[in-house]
């Protein structure tokens, strides 16, 4: 469920503005996610690294190190557009969708914990099974 609202977050982000430009006559100017070749990269490998870790849901602990991956690369434009947010902080009026890869940072982040627990429960009741048909011998 996780892995799923950060993959929809993360696609609007494809749909939406970044930020818009106010000139001296008031007159506004939108910027989109997509005009900015590195953060559509950026996003191109986001959603990438999110319907990988959706569709590897048999591997589980595959699928743990690709949401990890991804919560670094979230990690990694969430910087970057903090950054571009400081040294544009006076030229433009930025949107709510700025902070959606910390969003899915978090979201990844707790599908990875989810999948991590799922994992262990299954690998601790495997051995109980061992440690009893053992006995029984």
């Amino acid at each position: 469920m996780y892995l799923g609202i950060a993959t929809v977050l993360i696609a609007a982000m494809f749909f939406s503005n970044f930020a818009t430009v106010l000139g001296p006559d008031g007159a506004s100017e939108k910027i989109g996610y997509g005009e900015y070749i590195p953060y559509l990269l950026f996003l191109i490998m986001l959603v990438a690294a999110n319907v990988m870790a959706l569709a590897t849901f048999k591997a589980r602990m595959l699928q743990m190190r690709i949401c990890i991956l991804s919560s670094i690369l979230l990690l990694a434009f969430q910087i970057w557009l903090a950054v571009d947010i400081i040294r544009h902080w006076n030229e433009m009026v930025f949107s709510i969708t700025a902070v959606f890869p910390l969003v899915a940072l978090i979201l990844d982040l707790l599908a990875a914990r989810g999948i991590f627990m799922d994992e262990a429960i299954v690998h601790a009741a495997s051995h109980l099974r061992g440690d009893r048909k053992r006995k029984r011998q």
